[in-house]
């Protein structure tokens, strides 16, 4: 019996290593601070090599934006037997006729409304002025005071004529940049692709392929999605701007179609901004009416064009968006806020397909 124990009881343990003796929580706790201290200093190095590269950042996520936004259209070209080069200077010249012509259409409608502008919001700024004094425990002095020290800040936060030209000769270079890059990746994007496919180990380029594509399908869907949805929330809103006669209408419209972009903050940014002119120009019932026409359009948006038109292509949790976007607006700004999401989506849908290539070979 008793060798029979012991022959069921087997050798003596041996002496495991330190993280052994832990208990299995605190092991997986410390494993995941560990991952989780890499992945950070890995984000923050290139978060900080993207801000010190910031204009060639924006030129090359811009690049990608309107690659993913064109690149149907000059496919379309290319099965129409258009040379690459051709089909992708076609789609670059299009793209350019649409964007002089929408800024042409905007400054010629809007340009008689903004002598008239002035005399309406110094109107409307002087009722809201006697509004604020009447409803708050403020005096017309104070108030003034307040508006005097805006005023100064502003002025001593603009800029001076040799940086405001700096600023202008970079922007310029980004936007020609932008243009020879989108250029070059419209008409030799698939050789590029292939190219860096033939890199990969050949256990690995299935899976590498698959990610690609499921990123770059990610991304043309999020861009035209959004332009689609922002395109909605302009017109709504624009249309309830004409119909109640507030100035700069088509201007307006046009900071709404762009606050599109960034989800979320966006359209507030852009809703609040519509009010507060309807509010100088108009009086408080039109800012009202105004507010209820853009509650009514974000919300229609919201609840039942989003979903209908981004489909599953981006599959984040609103609270996951919300956190994306102000993570991206502290390290990187407006610019932060505008590639956050699409970046947090394409991300996502690689680990994805990844994730479920791995499990498929189990």
């Amino acid at each position: 019996m008793d060798r029979a124990a012991d022959r069921s009881d087997g050798p003596p343990a041996r002496p495991g290593q330190p993280l052994d003796r832990l208990p299995w929580l605190l092991r997986w706790a410390v494993v995941a601070s560990l991952c989780l201290l890499v992945l950070t200093a890995g984000a923050y190095v290139l978060a900080w090599i993207a801000v010190k590269l910031a204009p060639l950042t924006i030129a090359l996520a811009a690049t990608l934006f309107l690659a993913g936004l064109l690149d149907p259209v000059a496919s379309r070209l290319r099965r129409r037997r258009f040379p690459p080069a051709l089909a992708a200077l076609t789609t670059v010249l299009l793209l350019l006729g649409v964007l002089v012509g929408a800024l042409v259409l905007v400054w010629r409608l809007s340009a008689t409304q903004f002598s008239d502008l002035a005399r309406q919001l110094d109107q409307g700024l002087n009722r809201t002025r006697d509004f604020l004094v009447s409803a708050l425990p403020v005096t017309p002095d104070q108030l003034d005071e307040w508006t005097r020290r805006l005023i100064a800040g502003i002025r001593r936060s603009a800029p001076d004529p040799v940086t405001g030209a700096a600023t202008v000769a970079e922007a310029a270079a980004a936007v020609l940049l932008v243009l020879v890059l989108l250029f070059f990746l419209l008409k030799d994007g698939r050789p590029m692709w292939r190219w860096i496919l033939n890199r990969v180990p050949e256990r690995a380029r299935s899976i590498a392929a698959d990610a690609g594509r499921a990123g770059w399908r990610t991304l043309g869907a999020y861009t035209r999605g959004t332009m689609m949805i922002a395109a909605i929330d302009a017109v709504g809103i624009g249309l309830a701007l004409v119909l109640l006669r507030v100035p700069l209408a088509l201007p307006l419209a046009v900071i709404t179609f762009l606050g599109g972009f960034v989800p979320i903050i966006g359209a507030t940014v852009a809703g609040s901004i519509a009010v507060l002119v309807a509010l100088a120009a108009k009086g408080p019932v039109t800012a009202l009416l105004v507010l209820a026409a853009v509650i009514a359009v974000q919300q229609t948006e919201g609840n039942l064009l989003e979903p209908l038109i981004m489909r599953r292509q981006v599959c984040l949790h609103p609270v996951v968006v919300l956190l994306t976007v102000t993570a991206g607006t502290l390290l990187g700004g407006i610019v932060g806020a505008f590639v956050a999401v699409p970046i947090a989506s394409v991300v996502y849908n690689v680990v994805n397909t990844v994730a479920m290539h791995r499990r498929s070979r189990r």
